[in-house]
């Protein structure tokens, strides 16, 4: 039964379903199977948030907020005791640690030129060589993130067909637009890969951070020693130190390469023997993590402040006006720098590391840009005859903002949001290239390509060049979506290889 009828326009989304819900029921039927595969996975990173840990050790010892110390204490509880779930796309399932079994390869042929040496493994999933269990695990965590999107889009197709209460709307022409953008589509592709490795990042590496770069002493590791035969045990420290990236000859482990010790390297390792694929997951959780808060603040001030701004204009105006041009003629490099060194040692940069001090400067040095990109469509929209109309009829100001004004300019807000998270990668990038930031154990991409910057002319290119190149392509995504947002929202902007090259240079950024 469909909605689209003039009757329904002023009925609630809840009582449309309601009126129908079986399309409703059975596409969150699909949803909520989904959801199970992987629930242990979603609570045990959600009680692995940065912030918690601190804020709590800090709140708690307040004499009012500690009151409320055992009820924390209980919900910390049932979330490990749900983390506890088992998990469709874990390392437990498809594992890839593993050795090889003594008794020599059990395939050694030449093919081409090339030799092609296959070992028979124990503790890998189905006995597979480590490399392709691995690259099994990667490749179903990525085919069920491509499930959840097309089940998403189902449900937008849901939606359209049996609870809107129009047949059409301009979101219609929007998406469609969108769906012929190819430079959109783009960086659509690049960022979901982006926020997939991000989100998976515990399950995506063929190792983990606690074993490999936080406690490499605390965690054993075995493998086939070729000269004796034997299967033998060794410290995972111990294995980093013989599987040092420095150059070239027995100090390089490259793209695609076994160590000495069993391990697989998609990326190689890092000059202290870490795994660099493992080092770059973890980075890029540390990135979004940081780029999503920070443009959260950024966006959630620009926002309410375009929509004030424009519609009391005058004073408010002016006054934004001031505050804005005096934070954006600091150094926005220097500030943050000397707000990292004073803040440094405190309570708030233990979080993460650094990670969250450094998303709560960059929210709060970032709005002035944003609201300076939404102020000229929200005086515009303010203008509008409807705006009038609902100001004769006597609605409240918020009313009018959030109803008639908010609606017009969420879409610009999507638009330089998009690009500027491409330039808070940059700059966090870039702090942590100069040593501050996010600082150790905490992975981060920038610091990945200091720690190889001495090798770049070396075999052991990959630690610097690897993490170089995802920063321009991620950012180039960023830029690229913006522009897909843009285009297709108003039809009348540039397309097409303008668009392209306006991003390929660096957009927003």
């Amino acid at each position: 039964m469909s909605m689209h009828t003039t009757d329904t326009d002023d009925v609630s989304l809840r009582e449309r379903v309601k009126a129908n819900p079986r399309p409703a029921l059975r596409w969150l039927a699909v949803a909520a199977l989904l959801f199970a595969v992987q629930a242990g996975a979603v609570f045990g990173a959600l009680m692995e948030l940065p912030p918690w840990d601190v804020l709590a050790d800090r709140l708690f010892g307040l004499p009012v907020v500690a009151l409320l110390e055992p009820v924390g204490a209980a919900l910390a509880g049932v979330g490990d005791a749900l983390a506890q779930i088992p998990t469709l796309l874990s390392r437990d399932l498809i594992p890839n640690r593993g050795h090889r079994v003594a008794g020599g390869p059990t395939f050694d042929t030449t093919v081409a030129g090339f030799r092609i040496v296959v070992w028979q493994w124990e503790g890998t999933f189905l006995g597979l060589p480590a490399a392709v269990a691995w690259a099994i695990r990667v490749a179903v965590i990525y085919l069920y993130a491509f499930v959840w999107l097309a089940w998403i889009w189902k449900g937008y197709l849901v939606f359209r067909e049996h609870y809107r209460y129009a047949n059409w709307t301009p979101t219609d022409d929007i998406i469609d637009r969108m769906r012929t953008h190819r430079w959109g589509q783009f960086g659509f592709v690049v960022i979901t890969l982006f926020v997939v490795m991000a989100m998976f990042a515990p399950a995506l590496g063929p190792t983990t951070v606690e074993e490999n770069i936080k406690y490499p002493y605390d965690y054993e590791t075995q493998y086939l020693d070729k000269d004796t035969g034997e299967v033998k045990t060794t410290l995972v420290g111990n294995a980093n130190i013989g599987s040092r990236s420095r150059g070239s000859g027995d100090e390089h482990f490259g793209i695609g390469s076994y160590d000495g010790y069993d391990r697989f390297h998609p990326f190689g390792t890092l000059r202290n023997g870490k795994d660099m694929f493992t080092f770059m997951a973890s980075g890029a959780r540390a990135s979004l993590f940081i780029g999503l808060v920070a443009i959260g603040i950024s966006s959630a001030i620009a926002f309410s402040l375009a929509l004030v701004t424009a519609f009391y204009k005058g004073a408010v105006d002016l006054g934004a006006v001031l505050v804005s041009d005096s934070i954006q003629a600091m150094p926005r490099l220097l500030v943050l720098i000397g707000a990292a060194v004073v803040l440094e040692g405190t309570w708030i940069s233990d979080i993460y590391n650094g990670g969250f001090l450094l998303a709560l400067l960059f929210g709060a040095w970032g709005w002035p840009g944003l609201w300076r990109a939404v102020r000229g469509p929200s005086l515009q929209v303010v203008e509008r005859e409807w705006i009038d109309a609902a100001k004769s009829y006597g609605q409240a100001p918020h009313r009018i903002m959030r109803k008639h004004m908010a609606p017009y300019v969420v879409g610009y807000l999507l638009i330089y949001s998009s690009m500027n998270l491409g330039g808070i990668i940059i700059g966090t990038s870039a702090l942590s290239f100069l040593g501050l930031g996010v600082t150790a154990p905490t992975p981060e991409w920038g610091r990945a390509i200091d720690m190889g910057q001495p090798y770049v002319a070396t075999q052991s290119w990959h630690m610097s060049i690897i993490p170089g190149v995802l920063i321009v392509i991620v950012v180039t995504g960023f830029n690229a979506l913006g522009d897909g947002i843009r285009d297709a929202i108003d039809p009348q902007s540039d397309t097409g290889s303008a668009s392209g090259e306006s991003a390929a240079a660096g957009g927003g950024a």
